[in-house]
C-alpha cells in the first residue's frame, strides 16, 4: 500500500468503477463485509462497436488475411459484428488464435468451433507470443482492436516482422454517471486511466477533497497525477500485490488514527 498525506476519515463507502460480477462474488465483497462498508459497483467506461462505414474508412480488407488473433470476447463480438454487417463469410481455411481457451470457447457463438483452426495459449503473454511465433510462417495476421489498447500484441507483431495488420473494431467510450453527482464516496477505486476520463468528461469541475483514490497499475496512477489529484492507494505495490489488499491495509492504517 502507498499513500501520500494520509485523510484521517475513515474508509465506510467504496465505488469500484467496474461492472459489478455477474456471480455477484468478488474480493472487494468479502473486504466490504469484513470491516462493514457499503460497497457499490459502477462502470466508468463502456464498450461499443464502431459502424461499417467507419471501419472502411481504415481501407483493411478482412478476407485477405489468412489468420485473425483475439485477445478478449470483446474483440470477437465486434469483429464479427462487422463480417455481418459487411456480409463477409468467413472460409472454412481461416485460423484463429486466442490469448486463452476461454476466449477461443467463445467463437463457438460465432463459427462451427470443431471444424475451424483454433488455437489458444494459457492466458499468458509470453505463452501466447509463442504460439505465434509457431504458426508465424505463411501466415498473414489481423488483429481486431479497440481505439486505446493491443500495443503489447502489435509491438510483438511489429518486432519479430510478423505480416499483419491492426485495425480498430470497437472503442471505449464514458459512461453516462449523471445520476452520481450529488452521491459521495469515501473512496473511489480506478483501474485504468480510461476511468479517470470519464470521470472528468461527466464530472469536469470534479474536487477530491477527502475522498481517496485508488488506483491499479502505474498507468492509471500516473493518470491520477496527470489530474492534480492525490494518490492514496497504489497496487500492485511490495507487500500489497492486489487492490483489495492495498485498500485493506490503507483502511488498516486510517483506523489506528
Amino acid at each position: 500500500m502507498e499513500t501520500t498525506t494520509l485523510i484521517k476519515k475513515d474508509v465506510r463507502s467504496i465505488l469500484i468503477s467496474q461492472p459489478e460480477p455477474e456471480n455477484g462474488k468478488s474480493p472487494f465483497t468479502s473486504l466490504a463485509e469484513k470491516y462493514n462498508i457499503k460497497l457499490d459497483f459502477r462502470p466508468f467506461i463502456e464498450v461499443v462497436g464502431i459502424d461499417n462505414k467507419a471501419f472502411r474508412k481504415q481501407r483493411i480488407n478482412i478476407l485477405e488475411h489468412s489468420a485473425i488473433i483475439f485477445t478478449s470476447r470483446n474483440a470477437i463480438v465486434y469483429f464479427f459484428q462487422i463480417c455481418e454487417e459487411m456480409r463477409i463469410t468467413m472460409p472454412a481455411e481461416m485460423k484463429y488464435f486466442c490469448k486463452s481457451e476461454a476466449i477461443a470457447l467463445y467463437l463457438q457463438k460465432f463459427i462451427q468451433y470443431r471444424k475451424r483452426k483454433v488455437f489458444f495459449g494459457n492466458g499468458k503473454m509470453d505463452d501466447f507470443f509463442n504460439l505465434l511465433k509457431k504458426h508465424k510462417k505463411d501466415l498473414k495476421f489481423l488483429l481486431p482492436s479497440s481505439d486505446v489498447a493491443q500495443g503489447l500484441i502489435s509491438n510483438f507483431l511489429g518486432e519479430n516482422e510478423f505480416d499483419y495488420n491492426k485495425a480498430i473494431f470497437y472503442r471505449t467510450v464514458a459512461s453516462d454517471l449523471s445520476d452520481l453527482e450529488n452521491i459521495f464516496y469515501d473512496m473511489i477505486v480506478f483501474f485504468s486511466p480510461s476511468g479517470l476520463k470519464s470521470l472528468y468528461e461527466n464530472f469536469p469541475g470534479f474536487q477530491q477533497n477527502e475522498t481517496r483514490i485508488a488506483a491499479f497499475g502505474n498507468s492509471t496512477a500516473e493518470a491520477v497525477a496527470e489530474q492534480g489529484l492525490r494518490l492514496d492507494v497504489k497496487a500492485p505495490v511490495p507487500g500489497a500485490p492486489s487492490m483489495t489488499m492495498a485498500i485493506e491495509q490503507y483502511i488498516k492504517l486510517v483506523r489506528k488514527k
